[in-house]
């Protein structure tokens, strides 16, 4: 009897345990919704943006007056790497791969000789590299506080990496994060902030023409530090909507998977109970024919 009152504590706690992550699934698909308006809001204002840099920054790539966020301090040296991860675990391998990816960028620049920095956003992916890359990181962004984020979440970000950089900390700096695709596909993109990742200016014919007044370089330059609070920016909702997706479906999963649980464990449980029935009726029987 004690093996049935245990599979029975089994099954409670299984079933608790269900409750659980299905109402989790439910205020990751609540949350869903409202990042992935966010994300999907954000594409067209940072594409437009890409568009305007590259239609801008044509004429200004190579020359000795660009802006040093577009072209760089002239060396490739000193790399700072950001890794945009979550504050919360329970959301699959969300945050895993972010690391991952990192992990394997960090391994790719050190093996070159480079000196590399990270800058983490979220404390999971600082748990996951400061095993091995503790010595490397800089400082940590918590955003734990923010139950939404907003512009005002990417703007000192976007701030700390102009004033490192124009301190000359780094070179190079480039920001990972997940790509939301849909519930279950998030991809891992690594995107050069600085300096600046210029898209090639489309050649097509129905395309609009700009003249710009003031010069290029002076609109650049003003331009340049707003593009990357907007990439900054674009990162942090990207990540926001998969890292919600990512946690909706591995709690769809954990509630499937614990039904199955369940459904074992009360086979056995049942199995279990008759074979304890079946004993004591034989115990029953076999005392009255002894009498």
């Amino acid at each position: 009897m004690a093996n049935l009152k245990e599979l029975k504590n089994r099954i409670t706690s299984v079933k608790s345990t269900q409750k659980i992550t299905k109402a989790m699934k439910m205020v990751a698909a609540a949350k869903l919704r409202h990042a992935e308006e966010a994300a999907n809001a954000a594409r067209p204002y940072a594409e437009r943006m890409d568009s305007m840099m590259a239609s801008l920054a044509t004429g200004m790539v190579g020359r000795d007056d660009a802006p040093q966020l577009l072209g760089g301090t002239g060396s490739d040296q000193k790399h700072l790497i950001v890794a945009a991860t979550g504050e919360r675990g329970l959301c699959g391998g969300f945050n895993s791969s972010i690391s991952k990816a990192v992990a394997l960028k960090v391994q790719s620049l050190v093996s070159q000789g480079k000196d590399v920095n990270i800058l983490c956003v979220g404390k999971k992916g600082r748990d996951a590299l400061k095993r091995k890359y503790g010595h490397l990181i800089i400082d940590l962004v918590d955003l734990s506080g923010s139950k939404r984020i907003g512009f005002g979440d990417a703007q000192p970000i976007a701030q700390d990496l102009l004033t490192r950089f124009s301190e000359g900390e780094f070179d190079v700096c480039t920001i990972f994060y997940a790509k939301f695709i849909s519930v279950m596909t998030q991809e891992v993109t690594g995107l050069q902030i600085i300096p600046a990742s210029v898209p090639e200016a489309s050649t097509d014919a129905d395309d609009v023409v700009y003249e710009y007044e003031p010069d290029e370089a002076e609109i650049l330059t003003e331009l340049l530090p707003r593009n990357l609070s907007v990439q900054v920016f674009r990162a942090l909702l990207e990540n926001s909507a998969s890292e919600q997706g990512a946690r909706m479906s591995a709690m769809e999963n954990a509630t499937r998977n614990a039904g199955d649980m369940i459904d074992r464990l009360t086979l056995q449980y049942n199995r279990e109970r008759q074979a304890a029935i079946t004993s004591e009726l034989i115990e029953i029987i076999s005392g009255a024919e002894a009498v």
